[in-house]
């Protein structure tokens, strides 16, 4: 029996780096930039798949509703101190576009959204 790949709901490809999965192509160039960066000297650290919460779990007529979490794609520690939570899409969804309006609400934190253009590079959406 052939194992068939099943596509990705939005076409991406996984791709694999250092030991670490990232959901496309273009989250796993970040990556790489964001290594780089810190090479340089220009970020002090940053992590993958930093997890926030959004709502916490709670009941209500016996019934627990779960917690809502948003697992970003990056959180970058910047050399003035300063932190930011990116996130790489090529779309915004219904899904995300709600849970970035919560995430604003719950954290000071910013959360830049980029894609990427051949003639532009990143951009923020």
């Amino acid at each position: 029996m052939i194992k068939q790949r099943r596509k990705s709901k939005y076409g991406n490809r996984k791709v694999e780096i250092d030991g670490h999965k990232f959901a496309s192509k273009l989250e796993a160039r970040y990556y790489q930039e964001l290594k780089l960066l810190k090479k340089a000297g220009e970020i002090v650290d940053f992590s993958l798949q930093p997890k926030f919460e959004l709502q916490p779990s709670f009941k209500k007529n016996g019934k627990t509703t779960r917690k809502i979490t948003y697992i970003a794609d990056f959180k970058i520690e910047r050399s003035d101190g300063t932190i930011e939570v990116v996130d790489i899409k090529g779309h915004i969804t219904k899904e995300f576009a709600l849970k970035r309006k919560l995430f604003d609400y719950q954290h000071d934190v910013p959360l830049k959204v980029l894609a990427w253009n051949k003639y532009k590079g990143w951009y923020e959406v």
